[in-house]
């Protein structure tokens, strides 16, 4: 029953922690939308837990399954997802797990989970390009969303880490931790750029491909709205821990940077919309990378919240709530799948969509 289980069933815990995130940070407050967050919060923590220990039941049971992952050229990038997963639950302890667990305990959970994340993302950042480029077979029509997923998890950290910053002592502690999100945003950023651009070329010339690969075009919102975070929640630190006027200078880029990336991602989401309907009316079979609608339509809606924040512009007031509304439909709709995919033992039993490339699944 365990045989299929990769590491992209970390995604449904990334999609579950950034709804709770989204609601938290979201400009737009109704009564009870915190005690929402914090439901939906522990619901990710749970199915942390219950991933990760599937995780470790397939490596004692699968452990050549479990072991080909990392070497096959689809799956393998999915291992970006555990550390994505492990730090969008430690940004939903900061915010809104205080008043369940405690504010030391929360702020614990959050730096531990951000720690392990981090490493465990800045490996994934090497260690699966790395094998891309002297091991594995790569077509030229292999470009997809999935590989981005490696390399987002260190903007995901400068993200997250820029709101741990204030809880460490002021110095050079602060500093470094500043200096250190910064670096991972430039990684994650520029890694971006090259595979966003390869993944334009395939579809110019090569088309959208398998319908069971179209989710994943989703994956591109994720580095988008992830940096426009990641810029605006840096820059509000930048300007407390660095002097005049470098800190005040971070702190405008989150604007100036944050917004025609905004932009971009409103046009991304425009295509995907397009080819996700174009591909649903002639049929789209339900699998995990269904779950690309949820984390990354997250990232938008924390990108315009913070951009909101810093401008005071209803439009962006109101298009957060509009993506977050959309973050919630989707959510609810993959949720459920998934739910009933595990019941029946179907997704436990079938394998991952993922583990073919988008050229092996079309000769299906």
């Amino acid at each position: 029953m365990l045989a299929s289980v990769g590491p992209n069933w970390f995604a449904s815990v990334m999609g579950t922690s950034i709804v709770a995130i989204a609601a938290a940070t979201l400009p737009v407050q109704v009564p009870g939308q915190m005690v929402f967050a914090q439901v939906v919060w522990v619901l990710a923590a749970v199915l942390l837990v219950l991933v990760t220990s599937a995780t470790a039941a397939h490596w004692v049971h699968h452990p050549a399954t479990a072991r080909g992952w990392l070497s096959h050229p689809v799956m393998s990038h999915f291992y970006g997802a555990p550390a994505m997963a492990l730090m969008a639950v430690g940004a939903g302890a900061l915010l809104v797990a205080g008043p369940l667990v405690g504010d030391t305990a929360a702020v614990g959970i959050a730096a531990g989970l951000w720690c392990v994340g981090t490493v465990l993302g800045l490996w994934t950042a090497v260690a699966v390009p790395y094998r891309a480029f002297t091991e594995h077979e790569v077509e030229p029509a292999a470009a997809f969303g999935g590989w981005l997923m490696p390399v987002v998890p260190p903007m995901v950290s400068a993200a997250t880490g820029a709101a741990l910053v204030a809880h460490l002592p002021a110095g050079q502690w602060r500093l470094s931790m500043l200096v250190a999100c910064y670096a991972m945003f430039g990684i994650t950023f520029f890694a971006s750029l090259v595979i966003i651009t390869q993944i334009w070329a395939r579809l110019v010339h090569h088309k959208v491909g398998a319908a069971a690969a179209v989710p994943t075009l989703w994956i591109v919102l994720g580095p988008l709205g992830q940096s426009v975070t990641a810029a605006n929640n840096l820059g509000n630190q930048a300007a407390v821990d660095l002097p005049a006027p470098y800190g005040d200078a971070l702190q405008a880029a989150g604007l100036v940077f944050g917004l025609p990336v905004w932009g971009f991602g409103l046009l991304w989401g425009a295509i995907a919309i397009a080819l996700t309907v174009r591909t649903a009316r002639a049929g789209m079979p339900f699998s995990l990378t269904w779950w690309s609608f949820t984390f990354p339509v997250g990232t938008m809606v924390t990108g315009t919240s913070g951009l909101a924040a810093h401008t005071g512009a209803d439009l962006l007031v109101v298009a957060a709530a509009a993506l977050f509304l959309g973050l919630l439909g989707a959510w609810a709709l993959v949720a459920v799948r998934t739910a009933r995919g595990t019941w029946t033992g179907h997704l436990l039993r079938a394998a991952p969509a993922a583990a073919a490339s988008p050229q092996e699944k079309e000769r299906r």
